[in-house]
Order: structure tokens, then C-alpha cells, then sequence
């Protein structure tokens, strides 16, 4: 125990001295890092009274849910009020801001109306855009995100915005809000690890330059650790953000039991080719009176209808009835052969 706040203790000393003789220039950042100092003092001290006051073993410290964390990373100067709709979370909030964040104390309200919160403004739209693999843009243009386990890609377009000079005019115009959305996407999605952005071509590099700077002021609003690279030779912008949580994806959604997360399923005539092939397998390798197939809706009709005379010749063919059954359950790519 004494080595660690002995460590605290020197750390601390030459952050301060770092905020003293930080770049002026820099008052915004040097503000939220002095907010965090103090924050995180008075947690560690608050940390070793508790260690004193009970006995072992017992928890001293765990980290904060949601709520706390929202009102303790993204409150600030700019922030004018805080609503909250649970008298038990605004209870809670208001102890914490009380003991680590009393500047902002006044700006959190319990909010008592009939209209639910996420209606009266708009939050359950906003998710919904969070979680889309398209994100439009004013101007016309569109960006695609798409989200792996090895990287994060986007892709801008120009959708139906044409500008009113010329067609660099339009590229450029729709890569410059791009960049400011995308910022925002980033945020809000949280993405992490590796990222790469597909702007629209440029021919000029004053464009290209253009775009790049309007990034990169746009990623001044985020606290999250983040490098960029500027235009790759294939013209593509490649970046790291430092992974903090799972992304908003992650969080709210779930692998589909149907396409398991690939986004796409095998069409019911592919599938009725893997049933006949496995009938002809089935039928090789047992001897039974009759074959039954249960399969999807899809796949059943397809059989009763485009794929009948396949069906019959296989049928012909292995000397054996093929009887038909809808799985009521059954995705379209499940199916059973059944040996009667």
C-alpha cells in the first residue's frame, strides 16, 4: 500500500508540472486534465480512507455504471442541463456530482413529465441511425460502415448530390461533410482498432488537403486516443482509435441466428441443391422405404413447384418415395432428411 501512493504521489507531482508548462494553446485540453486530476485525487483518497475503516476482504473500489460515467466523461463547461427520468438514478447522480463534480451539480434535473425522454427528444431515431450500415448525408451523398473483427470500413458516395460547377466540385463538397460525420459516427458508434475511410477520389491534392484538416478538427471533439495517417497511395485514409468499451453494435444488438453474422443466407434453390444431393448420399448408404424432406416454407415450395421435375427424377433415379414437410421452425437454410 505505502509503495503505491508513494508512485501516486510522484505521478501526480509531474502531471501538475506538465499542466504548468503545457502550450498555452492547448487551455481546452489542459482544463479537462486538470477536471480529471482532481477527480481521480479525490477518488484514491476517498480509496484509502475506505481501506482503513474495514476490514479485509472487501471491496474497495469498482468502476461506475452507465449513468455515472456519461455524467462523469461528457459533462462539461458546455453542457447546460442534465435530465434525468429515475428519481433513484437522480438521487444517485446528484450524491456523486455533489462529492467529485460540484460545478456541475446544478445543471442535473429530475425530469417528471408524461412524455417519455427518448420521445420528447428524439433519442430512439438517433440509435436507430447508430446502428444503420448507411448514414446519409444532407448534401445527397451517403457513407457505408461496416463493421469486422479485423477492421472498420467507410465508404463515401455521392449518392444524388451533383454539384453546381463540376463534378470535382461534388466530390469535394460530399468529402468534407463526410469527414465531419464520420468524426461524429465514431463517437457515437464507439468503434475501435484499426480504421479505414474510403473518401471519394480527389485529383487535387489542395482538395485532399482540404478534407484531411476538416478530419482532424473534427476529431478534436473526441477524448478517445486516436492516430491518423493522411492519403494512402490507393487514396485511402487508414487510423487507429484506441478500443475503451464494446461499440454501441456490440452492446445492443446480437449475432443473427439465421445468416450467423454474415449478413447474408443461402437462397432456398441453393438449399434444394444440397437436399437432393443429400438424398442421393442418404440413399447409398441406407436402405428405407421412403425419404422425407423437412424443410422451410421456401424450400418446400420450391420443391412443389420450379424444382417438381428434379425431385421426381432423383426420386426415379434412387427407386424410392420423397415425401414433403414444412418445418414450422426451420430458417431457410435448415433442413432434415428423414429416413422412414
Amino acid at each position: 500500500m505505502n509503495r503505491c501512493v508513494r508512485n501516486y504521489t510522484i505521478s501526480a507531482t509531474r502531471f501538475h508540472w506538465w499542466l504548468h508548462h503545457a502550450d498555452d494553446g492547448r487551455n481546452s485540453r489542459r482544463t479537462e486534465l486538470q477536471a480529471d486530476i482532481v477527480y481521480l485525487h479525490k477518488l484514491w483518497q476517498d480509496i484509502q480512507k475506505k481501506s482503513l475503516a474495514i476490514s479485509s476482504p472487501a471491496l474497495l473500489y469498482q468502476d461506475l455504471d452507465l449513468s455515472h460515467r456519461v455524467l462523469r466523461d461528457f459533462v462539461n463547461a458546455d453542457t447546460y442541463r442534465v435530465r434525468v427520468d429515475s428519481r433513484e438514478t437522480f438521487q444517485k447522480l446528484t450524491g456523486f456530482a455533489g462529492e467529485y463534480m460540484m460545478s456541475d451539480l446544478e445543471k442535473i434535473s429530475h425530469y417528471t413529465g408524461e412524455r417519455p425522454l427518448f420521445d420528447l427528444y428524439g433519442v430512439e431515431q438517433e440509435i436507430e441511425k447508430s446502428l444503420a450500415r448507411r448514414v446519409d448525408l444532407k448534401s445527397g451523398g451517403y457513407v457505408i460502415i461496416d463493421q469486422t473483427e479485423a477492421l472498420t470500413t467507410m465508404d463515401v458516395n455521392t449518392g444524388g448530390f451533383v454539384g453546381v460547377r463540376n463534378f470535382d466540385d461534388t466530390i469535394f463538397k460530399t468529402n468534407l461533410e463526410a469527414a465531419q460525420v464520420i468524426a461524429r459516427q465514431l463517437r457515437l458508434r464507439n468503434l475501435g482498432g484499426i480504421i479505414i475511410i474510403d473518401f471519394i477520389d480527389m485529383d487535387h491534392e489542395e482538395h485532399r488537403a482540404a478534407v484531411l484538416a476538416e478530419f482532424n478538427k473534427a476529431l478534436q471533439k473526441d477524448r478517445t486516443k486516436m492516430t491518423v495517417n493522411g492519403f494512402s497511395a490507393l487514396g485511402l485514409v487508414e487510423m487507429t482509435r484506441k478500443r475503451t468499451r464494446e461499440s454501441l453494435a456490440q452492446i445492443l444488438c446480437e449475432t443473427c441466428p439465421t445468416c450467423q453474422g454474415r449478413g447474408e443466407i443461402r437462397t432456398a434453390q441453393t438449399i434444394c441443391y444440397e437436399i437432393l444431393r443429400e438424398l442421393l448420399r442418404e440413399s447409398r448408404q441406407f436402405s428405407a422405404r421412403e425419404f422425407r424432406i423437412l424443410a422451410s416454407q421456401q424450400v418446400i415450395d420450391l420443391f412443389l413447384d420450379e424444382e417438381s421435375q428434379s425431385l421426381a427424377q432423383l426420386g426415379d433415379f434412387i427407386a424410392r418415395p420423397i415425401g414433403l414437410q414444412v418445418g414450422a421452425s426451420y430458417t431457410q437454410e435448415q433442413y432434415d432428411v428423414i429416413l422412414i
